[in-house]
């Protein structure tokens, strides 16, 4: 790694210095979701060098956290994706991930939402994705332009990347949708103020804002 030793034999010192870079913790969440092409994580990473992706993928090859897999039937392109080791980071991604919504309202000016942002947040809602067993319900879930998909099934909850056929309820949503995960908005009232768009069931709504929660840090100001 490029990282400078801290010098202390320390499991977070340590930890620092594999995935402390900057750019380094996105990379490994967009491939949380799944396995990713180059081209894919230059996409799903608006504003990272390419040298600098390319530099991070190399140290974490090399500290066994992504690897290099073979491409999917008809393509000629490599993919990368997580080790098990890598895999391991996923707990401490999501953690994270929550600490950093419970101070975020509403987006800074240049922000914007990728599939892989959605999908992590859609994730870390979910908290530990136990539902009722006779629960089977999909959602499609559209925040801006990105499109992810929901499902409420066998007693567990899945988010993933890949749009939802015939959902049981689409979702179309702005910014609004983290006070709605927040518990700040009702979903009666999400969709009287247009916040929030549905297609399909109405009633799956309830369930999904009931379901889904990452709350607001009580320390952190309003106006932040």
């Amino acid at each position: 790694m490029t990282n400078q030793h801290y010098g202390q034999f320390c499991g977070l010192a340590r930890a620092a210095e594999i995935v402390g870079q900057r750019w380094t913790l996105l990379i490994l969440r967009d491939l949380s979701v799944g396995p990713r092409r180059y081209s894919d994580l230059v996409t799903g990473l608006p504003g990272i060098p390419t040298n600098t992706l390319a530099s991070r993928l190399k140290d974490l090859e090399e500290e066994g956290l992504v690897m290099r897999a073979a491409p999917p039937a008809g393509e000629r392109t490599v993919v990368y994706e997580l080790t098990p080791r890598g895999a391991e980071l996923g707990p401490a991604l999501d953690a994270l991930s929550r600490w950093g919504a419970g101070g975020m309202r509403t987006p800074r000016e240049g922000e914007i939402v990728t599939t892989s942002s959605i999908v992590a947040a859609l994730r870390v809602a979910a908290g530990d994705g136990v539902v009722p067993d006779d629960w089977n319900t999909t959602y499609a879930v559209h925040v801006g332009e990105v499109a992810v998909q929901l499902r409420m099934s066998g007693g567990a909850i899945t988010v993933s990347a890949s749009p939802a056929e015939n959902p049981d309820l689409t979702i179309i949503a702005g910014p609004q949708i983290r006070d709605l995960l927040a518990g700040e908005l009702d979903p009666k009232t999400a969709v009287e103020t247009g916040a929030v768009q549905l297609e399909g069931d109405p009633a799956l709504f309830d369930r999904f804002a009931a379901t889904l929660h990452v709350p607001y840090s009580p320390h952190v100001p309003a106006a932040i």
